[in-house]
């Protein structure tokens, strides 16, 4: 059984998720409950639970505080994080650019599950406080328009600047992030669900497979098909139904 505690200042909620965790899962154990930072700190402490259930936002501070407390001289925290949090946009995008698990309110079934899903392989891993930071900038900001991604990979987390990517490729369930002056990173989670992220900051699919900052776009071959040639030089293929709508970005750039 992996071991969970649920710090958040609303008890019907606290009694919901539990409700929901003990219906839809089979292997997480809720053995401790805290209200506020303080006591959020101390049963943390106590207990030490492989999984911390965290609300942002409690009547005597934030989830970040008991973070920032708890983190050891290297900036580790040793428990896996799960926020809860508001169903606000800006929100819910900072946490997917900071590669940090959440639940929204009110707690949906069916996300709770995928989550728990992931849960599982992360338990264990010890996280880094660095792309919390990051999400703490973001959610402050309280604007869409950010500048750094993380990448969560089976190493460990990775930060990057949004406009050092040249382009995304999707192998099966997994996205491949080629990156100026890095090794390719791979990732996890589906290309859909970066285009959905990345497309406000100039990248385009030009195919099934295919993201790409149009800010390292070199050069677009009607030949052989139509495809365009990138900055670190691959050839990369435009579909068919992409091909007006790329010729249009082109010009406008």
């Amino acid at each position: 059984m992996i071991s969970a505690i649920l710090i958040d200042d609303d008890q019907h909620l606290r009694t919901g998720l539990k409700a929901l965790l003990d219906r839809y899962t089979n292997d997480i154990e809720i053995i401790g409950e805290a209200e506020s930072v303080k006591t959020g700190i101390a049963v943390i402490e106590k207990l030490r639970p492989q999984v911390i259930f965290l609300d942002i936002h409690l009547n005597d501070g934030t989830g970040f505080d008991i973070l920032e407390k708890l983190a050891n001289k290297d900036g580790k925290i040793k428990s896996h994080i799960v926020f809860i949090t508001a169903h606000e946009q800006y929100a819910v995008k900072a946490f997917k650019f900071s590669a940090l698990d959440f639940i929204l309110k009110p707690v949906d079934p069916e996300e709770l599950q995928r989550t728990m899903a992931k849960i599982k392989d992360a338990v264990g891993q010890t996280n880094s406080f660095e792309h919390i930071d990051l999400l703490l900038e973001n959610i402050r900001k309280k604007v869409d328009n950010f500048k750094r991604i993380a990448l969560s990979t089976s190493d460990g987390i990775h930060l990057f600047d949004v406009a050092d990517i040249i382009r995304c490729e999707a192998k099966v369930n997994y996205t491949q992030f080629y990156i100026k002056n890095h090794k390719p990173v791979l990732i996890s989670r589906t290309l859909k669900e970066y285009e959905e992220l990345l497309t406000e900051h100039g990248f385009e699919r030009i195919h099934q497979s295919h993201l790409i900052n149009l800010a390292y776009l070199k050069s677009y071959i009607k030949n052989d098909g139509g495809y365009v040639i990138m900055a670190d030089n691959t050839n990369i293929p435009i579909a068919q139904s992409k091909k007006e709508r790329l010729q249009e970005l082109i010009k406008a750039l």
